[in-house]
């Protein structure tokens, strides 16, 4: 029986074939993640900061915010040469292994004596010791033509052939030398077990497993322990429970200060700011042109240089004054592309101390206008504005003193979607001080805005009566919202100029066909209206009906009338069809005409029903997928030519009460609205019965003027009291039965008295 022999690695094959196989486990999966890609560029997020007005500041803002989106990363490329150079080397290495492993001698795997001397099978022993003697003369070590190793092989092929021993343990175990030692080689060379390496093998074992593995580990934890989910300082988020907790009325003005305190903009705490010797000097400068900057402030850390360095920034950004290029606009960048972030965590501190308020936990309670200027803030820095400013400054080339023509007697226009419902000609003529480049590039932005609605429905989920709200009970507000464009308004106007043009080209024969196709169109609808007043329910089969005259006529009548308006063929086709359905109606007049219309009617609301449980249904597999896939942060680039880098769409739905100004719902971040989603949000109704107003609010992080709001009225009913009592929780026994069933029992068994009376 052949012995089992495990040994290291000396001849190499097998740590060739395990190198192989862990090379091969890394190259297939980083070639195919970390190959560069070409980039795809999004044309409209090209287009969005191309500006046709030439040598304005608006030119020069779109240049500078393209230029940025290009030079976003500036160490990519030198990244991804890098990571092609890594993945070329190890693809070679690859194929090297490869070309070594196939060069490895498997003589003794394929033994074939036959082959190795040369010499058919049908030869016998002369012509093999002839032919042995020849190949020795060649191959012999003594030779200068000599191969030690070959000459092995052709000493075994021989024995084989001609010694009876050999052959035999060529036939049966495949070798001449008989049964030989399984091998199991282990995948390293021996050199790492030889007794002079053992101390190098010692230290790098060390200096992998026992050094570099846990400094690694101590790195990424004590990166990752001083950050958020969203990847803001857990002290900076302590900073904002202080002031929140302590301010609960907090204004607008307040809330920049302590976002200006943020430990993100601190150079102990973020490696990447940068203090520059300047600093000293241009600081100071700057402060002296912005009002009410708080200076005299002494709370820590808001007095802090740093803070008060990112206050003035902030401040001259949303007052859009320019500053030195290398130096404070820089900085001013890199704050601003940090505030979107440090303000979704202050919405989400402040919503935490409202829930621990309702729970008892906290004394104060921070207050609506405190949420809500939070929230603006963040579209006022995203748009470089202020909260009194008017939304129509969002739109380039428009001015503070512009603003006079559009407050007007004549009109009245303060949001941008009752810019974009206007004329054409009315708003050219608003807009008359502005060149037509500049006109064009408004425009563009204008048509670039999102323009929202939303559905509300309330219910009450798990409950006999879904929409009969009773106090204290979980109401389920669902706000389906749909994002449109504001394009949509100005396209139908422009529709409507080039159609007027059109028709004033064409002359009388456009009129006569528009007529002509008016009353197709008539004629259709009308037909199509008595079709589904003759169709009855699903189940009802159709009944002949005798042809009413005054039908007749009318639909005569009609037809005759090919001039008339469309609403007097309606109205006539309305009459000729109720007619039909009165005589119809008296035709199928009696008691099974009244029980078919019951049925009908009960059908009808039983099939409702279940087509509105199955939407239900299907709306919940549908969240729970989406729920699944995650939380999608891509929806619509924002325009904003004054901010760091590109921006999403994102909005805050929550519901508020207006007469308490107090939160009732926690605010829901919808990041992935791109056409139309659906939020669910759940609040406890009041503990009184009675009247009561809510405010669903859609509030934006980019866009000053397009918030929504829709007010929710709820009659709270009073709580239905717990059941007591029920008919199947009663279990009484009635005495007829048990009478019967001890009757029953009693006749099943015989007993010795009914024995003995049937002796007798």
């Amino acid at each position: 029986m052949a012995k089992t022999n495990f040994q290291y690695d000396e001849s190499g094959t097998t740590f060739y074939y395990v190198l192989l196989t862990f090379l091969g486990l890394i190259l297939f999966p980083s070639t195919y993640y970390f190959w560069p890609a070409e980039e795809k560029i999004d044309p409209d997020k090209k287009k969005k900061y191309q500006a046709y007005a030439k040598e304005t500041v608006y030119w020069e803002a779109c240049i500078e915010k393209g230029e940025r989106l290009e030079k976003k990363d500036p160490w990519k490329k030198v990244r991804n040469r890098f990571v092609i150079s890594l993945i070329f080397i190890g693809w070679v290495l690859f194929a090297m292994i490869i070309y070594q492993i196939s060069q490895f001698d498997y003589e003794m795997a394929n033994f074939d004596p036959y082959e190795i001397l040369q010499v058919s099978l049908s030869a016998d022993k002369k012509t093999i010791k002839s032919q042995y003697k020849k190949l020795s003369l060649i191959y012999h070590p003594d030779k200068p033509t000599g191969d030690e190793k070959l000459f092995m092989k052709l000493r075994k092929a021989y024995d084989a052939l001609t010694d009876e021993t050999a052959r035999y343990n060529w036939e049966h175990y495949g070798n001449p030398d008989g049964p030989q030692a399984m091998q199991f080689g282990i995948g390293l060379p021996a050199w790492i077990v030889e007794e002079k390496n053992s101390v190098w093998v010692l230290g790098v074992y060390t200096l992998i497993f026992m050094i570099g593995l846990p400094t690694a580990v101590w790195y990424w934890w004590s990166r990752s322990s001083k950050f958020s989910s969203e990847q803001v300082l857990l002290e900076t988020t302590q900073l904002y429970y202080y002031f929140f907790h302590k301010t609960p009325h907090m204004m607008l003005r307040r809330v920049l200060m302590v976002l200006a305190g943020s430990m993100e903009f601190e150079k102990g705490h973020n490696y990447e700011i940068v203090e520059r010797p300047t600093d000293n000097a241009e600081i100071p400068q700057l402060m002296k042109c912005l009002p009410n900057l708080g200076i005299n402030n002494k709370e820590k850390p808001l007095c802090f240089g740093y803070s008060v360095k990112a206050r003035s920034l902030i401040f001259a950004h949303l007052s859009r004054i320019s500053l030195s290029k290398h130096t404070l606009h820089q900085d001013r960048l890199y704050i601003i592309k940090k505030c979107p972030y440090l303000i979704h965590e202050m919405v989400q501190c402040i919503s935490q101390l409202i829930l621990l308020a309702h729970a008892g936990r906290i004394a104060r309670l921070p207050s609506l206008d405190t949420v809500e200027a939070t929230m603006r803030c963040s579209s006022l820095i995203v748009q470089a504005l202020w909260d009194k400013q008017s939304p129509l400054l969002q739109l380039p080339h428009i001015e503070e003193d512009m603003l006079k023509y559009f407050y007007s007697r004549r009109r009245n226009i303060k949001s941008l979607k009752q810019l974009a419902q206007m004329k054409e000609e009315d708003r050219r003529s608003l807009l008359r001080s502005i060149t037509d480049d500049q006109y064009k590039d408004v425009m563009k932005v204008l048509s670039l805005m999102p323009n929202l609605s939303m559905t509300v429905r309330t219910e009450v989920v798990d409950d006999e009566e879904q929409h009969v709200v009773t106090a204290g009970s979980i109401i389920t507000v669902t706000i389906s919202i749909t994002r449109e464009s504001l394009s949509k308004f100005m396209s139908d106007s422009c529709i409507d100029a080039r159609e007027a043009e059109n028709d004033e080209g064409d002359g009388e024969d456009g009129e006569v066909i528009d007529d002509e196709e008016d009353e197709k169109e008539a004629e259709k609808e009308v037909e199509e209206k008595e079709d589904e007043k003759k169709k009855g329910p699903a189940w009802k089969k159709p009944q002949q009906k005798k042809k009413s005259k005054k039908g007749g006529k009318q639909k005569q009548k009609q037809k005759s009338k090919n001039k008339e308006a469309a609403q007097t063929t309606k109205q006539d086709g309305e009459s000729g069809s109720e007619s039909e359905e009165e005589d119809s109606g008296s035709e199928e007049s009696g008691s099974e005409g009244g029980g078919r219309e019951k049925g009908g009617t009960t059908v009808n609301s039983e099939e409702e029903d279940e087509d509105q449980e199955w939407a239900k249904f299907q709306n919940k597999l549908n969240k729970r997928e989406k729920a699944l896939e995650g939380k999608s942060r891509v929806s619509h680039s924002v325009h904003c030519p004054y901010f760091t880098d590109d921006k999403q769409e994102y909005w805050w739905v929550y519901i508020c009460d207006r007469k308490t100004h107090s939160l009732v719902t926690p605010p829901y971040h919808l990041t992935g609205l791109v056409s139309q989603e659906e939020v669910e949000l759940k609040f406890t109704a009041p503990g009184k019965p009675g009247h009561y107003g809510f405010t669903v609010v859609v509030r934006s992080d980019s866009y000053l003027g397009l918030d929504l709001l829709d007010d929710i009225k709820l009659d709270v009913k009073e709580a239905r009291e717990a059941p007591t009592e029920h008919p199947q929780w009663e279990f009484e026994d009635d005495e007829g039965e048990e009478d019967e069933n001890e009757a029953i029992q009693e006749s099943e068994f015989a007993t010795d008295d009914d024995y003995d009376e049937d002796s007798d």
